[in-house]
């Protein structure tokens, strides 16, 4: 038994008792996921990260608290993250069997790295003192410093993949507007500050409200951003609206070319102008980059005095790649970026060659290991300014964004969010995008093959859109880039160092009390 402040709650008990405690730890899980897209039951968040406070207060053992991160990570991806499960019905035949297992092998995988900060809690705390809510406290600041830090490490690690990641769940709160000054991770440490302590609300509600409210107050104190100043310049903005199982069909996919290229030759919008860049999504052409001229000359013929901005894959050296094309007025490309951030077992296969002999090939994948990739984050001069393009998956990585070689004028994704179905994945990807807008203050022009494409303005804000599921194209005048944030200038360094401290922080004084005890 744990007593504190003369509170006595369990401490591991019963099979029984654990069993209802590792029940408590995957409801707490889904809870807390259904606070992202597209639900943003934000009201969720404290109340389940409370509540997981609750119980790593009452781990007696270091195992058992790394349990409870396991079923917490385990249940708060698996939902989070359902959409994993649409991209292997695209080819069913093929794929179908391996969904439960990828949605759930998935999750599993990526609660390790929350076991790992749990279980270092427990290890660190065993058998200490917690009768105090200060000891308490404690516990709780060397939690947010572990959890914070196993985030930063499935952020950068194998490649990383910050899905869902904490920051995420106040993409339309005012919360929000912090997240030029202190950054993604900066976000996360701030949920899980204001949240983590309500564990302690019976027993001390001061101690367990005072975070949150010094949180709020701060969130009030930020300004608020005004309406984004915009520029001269036109983008048009396409989108087919090809699903994923028909855009490689050999019946239908010139079909939504012919389609993209009807609106590239629309009339303008009369109050605003004639377009000066038309942007169509990622792969928009079906066919290599190498044997495209004849098509691309009458891409570029149809959008006439515009420069345009397709996807398209290419060949060189026997290597497939992934690329961005900007065409000149002939159609000839004049300038490439080739994807860098490649998906794993997507766009390609660890010893794929290898694994290839047994059938195991990457979704998008040309042959064997699939995908090569690109050099890294390149600017492209546009008739827009300069740009830095991003390919899919590679909007979810601000560190990414933060990589440019010189600071561009505008972002711009395109993607294929067929893959990600039409429940939650395009929306969480979408709220990713615009969180890359703010943090850079920087304009963003979303294109996405079957939607949502957007025009972002540098405070995150959706100023015109095409929904999930319908093929057009809007014109949007782009808004003007903001000064550096500060963000944009420090990265994650900052916040990373302060999870150190906290962790440290969190060991010495749990570590001391118990010397003194």
């Amino acid at each position: 038994m744990i007593q504190i402040d003369g509170d006595v709650v369990a401490a591991g008990g019963t099979g029984a008792s654990r069993l209802l405690t590792y029940l408590g730890a995957l409801v707490l899980g889904a809870g807390l996921a259904l606070g992202l897209a597209p639900f943003h039951y934000v009201w969720l968040v404290p109340l389940c990260l409370g509540g997981v406070g609750a119980l790593v207060l009452r781990a007696p053992t270091a195992k058992h608290a790394a349990i409870l991160g396991c079923i917490l990570g385990t249940a708060y991806f698996g939902v989070a993250m359902s959409w994993i499960y649409e991209p292997f019905q695209v080819d069913a035949d093929r794929y179908a069997w391996m969904a439960p297992f990828a949605v759930l092998g998935l999750a599993f995988g990526l609660s390790l790295f929350w076991a790992l900060a749990f279980g270092a809690v427990g290890a660190v705390a065993r058998r200490r003192d917690v009768s105090s809510p200060r000891a308490a406290m404690a516990r709780l600041c060397l939690l947010i410093g572990l959890w914070s830090l196993a985030e930063f490490g499935r952020a950068y690690l194998l490649t990383g993949l910050p899905w869902a990641a904490f920051g995420q769940f106040w993409i339309d709160t005012p919360v929000i507007h912090l997240l030029p000054y202190v950054g993604p991770h900066g976000l996360a440490v701030l949920t899980l500050l204001a949240g983590l302590p309500l564990a302690l609300l019976r027993v001390r509600p001061v101690l367990a409200l005072a975070p949150i409210c010094v949180v709020c107050a701060v969130v009030l104190a930020a300004p608020k951003p005004p309406v984004a100043p915009l520029g001269s310049d036109v983008v048009r903005i396409v989108q087919p609206n090809a699903p994923q199982d028909e855009k490689w069909h050999p019946d239908l996919r010139w079909s939504f070319v012919r389609r993209q290229v009807a609106f590239t030759e629309a009339s303008a919008d009369p109050a605003i102008g004639a377009p000066d860049l038309i942007v169509w999504p990622e792969t928009a052409v079906p066919m290599m980059l190498n044997d495209a001229e004849d098509v691309l000359a009458h891409i570029a013929k149809a959008a006439g005095d515009a420069q345009l901005l397709l996807g398209i894959q290419r060949r060189q050296d026997g290597r497939y790649y992934n690329s961005a094309v900007v065409l000149d007025p002939d159609g000839t490309p004049g300038q490439i970026y080739d994807k860098a951030h490649l998906v794993p077992f997507g766009e390609y296969i660890p010893a794929g060659n290898f694994m290839a002999r047994f059938g195991i090939y990457g979704f998008a994948s040309q042959a064997g290991a699939g995908y090569a990739a690109g050099p890294g984050p390149q600017i492209l001069d546009l008739a827009v300014g300069k740009a830095l393009p991003l390919i899919c998956y590679e909007a979810v990585f601000p560190q990414d964004v933060n990589a440019a070689p010189e600071r561009p004028a505008v972002l711009i994704q395109i993607t294929n969010d067929a893959w990600f179905g039409t429940f939650s994945g395009p929306f969480q990807h979408l709220v990713q995008a615009r969180m890359r807008a703010i943090e850079q203050g920087l304009p963003m022009v979303r294109v996405a093959n079957t939607g949502v494409s957007a025009m972002i303005d540098p405070y995150g804000r959706v100023l015109k859109d095409i929904p999930l599921g319908e093929a057009g194209f809007v014109d949007a005048i782009l808004p003007l880039p903001l000064p550096p944030t500060l963000y944009a200038r420090t990265g994650d360094w900052p916040v990373f160092v302060l999870c150190v401290v906290l962790a440290l922080g969190g060991v010495f004084f749990v570590s001391g009390r118990a010397r003194r005890s």
